[in-house]
C-alpha cells in the first residue's frame, strides 16, 4: 500500500480544540483556527505578540491569578523540558468588542514542551480546553449545588496554587543556602600556580544542584598539580555536604598518593562510610610539568580531554571505573598515563555539560571536542566561557555544570 504524505500544517489547523505555538519567551509563533475563534482574537492580533501583552490580568480584580498561574506553569516547561498540565483556571479576557470590559472564561490548559537536537525547549504546544459555556449553562439552570461544588473546586484549586507557591519559595531558599555553602568549599584556581579556569553553573529550574564539584591542588613531589571534578547524586544542603566531604577527602589522599588511582581508592573507602555518597563519580589527573605527562583514573566520570597545540583532541578513557561506592569490597583501580607538549590545554567537566535528554552521549562529546578544537588557541578564561556558551541550552541546562580548563 503506497504511504499519503500526510499535511500536518492542515491538521494542526483543523484539531477541534484550541491549541497555540509560543516560543521560549511565550510570543505566539502560530495558533490553529479553533484558538482564534475561541479566543475573539485574530491572528493578526496574536501572532509574534507577546502573550500576556494580548492576555494580560484584569487591572480592575487586583486577585485575578490566572495569567500569574499561566506564567508560571509556561516558564516551569521552558525550564524543565517536561509537560505542565494546569487545574482548571479562571481568566478575565477583555472583550474584543467592547474595550475595557472583561469577561470571565474557565480554561483548562496543557502545556507541552517541543524539544530540539540538543534537548532545549524550542516551543511549547498550549492546548486550550474551553469549559466558559458549561459553567454559564450551570448557572442559567439555576443548579446551586454545582455552583456551590464549582466554588469549592475553585478555592480548593488556589489553595493548593498557594501551597505550591510557598513550597516553592522554601526550595528556592534551600537551594540558594547550597550554593552558597558549595561555593564557600570549593577552590580558586589561583590556589595553584598554573594558567587555569574554573567555572560552576547550578541546574536552572530544578532542586537537584550543589553535587558537582572540582578541585586543583599543588602535589608535593616535584613540579606537579592535581584536577579532579566529581558529581554527587541528590540535591539541596546534603548534596552539598557529601560534596564538601568527598572533595576534601580526595584533596588530602592526592598529596600523598602515588598515583590518581590510589587517591580514588582511598576516597571510594571513605565513600563507602557516607551517606549520600552513593553512585558518586570522579575523574583525577596528576600533572607532571617536568616530564610532560598526565597520569589518571576515573570512577565512573565523563573522560578529561586534552586538546594539543595541533588541534589533536584526545579523550582520556583508557582508565575508566565504576563509581567511587559502587563496589561492596574495595579493588584497585586502573590508571593510566598520556604525555603532552606546552600549550596544550586539559579540561575537565561534569555530565550537565555534554548529557541531554533523549540524546546519546558521544553526541555532546563530539560537541566539545569540536568547540575544544575550534578555540583552542583562546586563554582558558575565554575558552571556558565560550565553551559554556556553546554547549549549554539558551536557558540554561537542567543538570549543574561544572568546567575547569588548565593551559599546560
Amino acid at each position: 500500500m503506497k504511504r499519503t504524505a500526510i499535511d500536518y500544517a492542515a491538521v494542526y489547523q483543523a484539531l477541534p480544540g484550541m491549541v497555540a505555538l509560543l516560543t521560549p519567551d511565550l510570543v505566539y509563533a502560530d495558533v490553529n483556527e479553533a484558538f482564534v475563534h475561541g479566543t475573539g482574537r485574530s491572528r493578526e492580533e496574536l501572532l509574534g505578540r507577546y502573550l500576556f501583552d494580548v492576555f494580560p490580568d484584569n487591572p480592575n480584580d487586583p486577585d485575578s491569578s490566572g495569567a500569574h498561574n499561566l506564567r508560571a506553569s509556561l516558564l516551569r516547561v521552558v525550564a524543565t523540558g517536561e509537560r505542565d498540565t494546569m487545574a482548571l483556571q479562571r481568566y478575565d479576557v477583555e472583550s474584543p468588542e467592547r474595550p475595557g470590559e472583561w469577561e470571565a472564561r474557565f480554561w483548562s490548559p496543557v502545556n507541552t514542551p517541543v524539544l530540539g537536537s540538543d534537548g532545549s525547549v524550542v516551543l511549547i504546544v498550549h492546548r486550550v480546553e474551553e469549559v466558559t459555556e458549561l459553567m454559564r449553562a450551570r448557572d442559567r439552570a439555576g443548579v446551586d449545588q454545582s455552583r456551590v461544588l464549582e466554588a469549592e473546586l475553585y478555592t480548593r484549586a488556589r489553595e493548593l496554587q498557594e501551597l505550591n507557591n510557598r513550597l516553592r519559595q522554601a526550595h528556592a531558599r534551600e537551594r540558594q543556602v547550597a550554593l552558597a555553602l558549595q561555593r564557600s568549599m570549593l577552590p580558586a584556581p589561583r590556589q595553584v600556580g598554573h594558567l587555569a579556569a574554573v567555572r560552576y553553573r547550578p541546574a536552572v529550574g530544578a532542586l537537584n544542584v550543589c553535587g558537582d564539584w572540582y578541585d586543583l591542588v599543588d602535589l608535593v613531589r616535584g613540579h606537579r598539580i592535581g584536577v579532579s571534578v566529581g558529581d554527587v547524586v541528590g540535591h539541596g544542603l546534603e548534596a552539598a555536604g557529601v560534596m564538601g566531604q568527598l572533595r576534601s577527602a580526595l584533596t588530602a589522599a592526592s598529596r600523598v598518593a602515588a598515583g590518581p588511582a590510589e587517591a580514588l581508592d582511598v576516597v571510594a573507602r571513605y565513600a563507602h562510610v557516607v551517606d549520600g555518597a552513593e553512585s558518586a563519580t570522579a575523574v583525577t589527573t596528576f600533572v607532571d610539568f617536568d616530564r610532560h605527562t598526565i597520569d589518571y583514573s576515573s570512577a565512573g566520570h565523563p573522560p578529561p580531554v586534552l586538546v594539543h597545540p595541533d588541534g589533536r583532541v584526545e579523550f582520556l578513557d583508557r582508565a575508566t571505573d565504576p563509581p567511587l561506592d559502587a563496589r561492596p569490597e574495595p579493588a584497585r583501580r586502573p590508571e593510566a598515563s598520556t604525555t603532552f607538549t606546552p600549550g596544550a590545554t586539559l579540561v575537565l567537566y561534569t555530565d550537565g555539560l555534554v548529557e541531554r535528554r533523549r540524546e546519546d552521549i558521544d553526541t555532546g562529546l563530539l560537541r566539545l571536542a569540536e568547540s575544544l578544537r575550534r578555540h583552542r588557541t583562546r586563554d582558558p578564561e575565554s575558552l571556558a566561557d565560550i565553551v559554556l556558551r556553546e554547549l549549554l541550552p539558551p536557558g540554561g541546562a537542567t543538570d549543574d555544570t561544572a568546567l575547569v580548563v588548565v593551559r599546560l
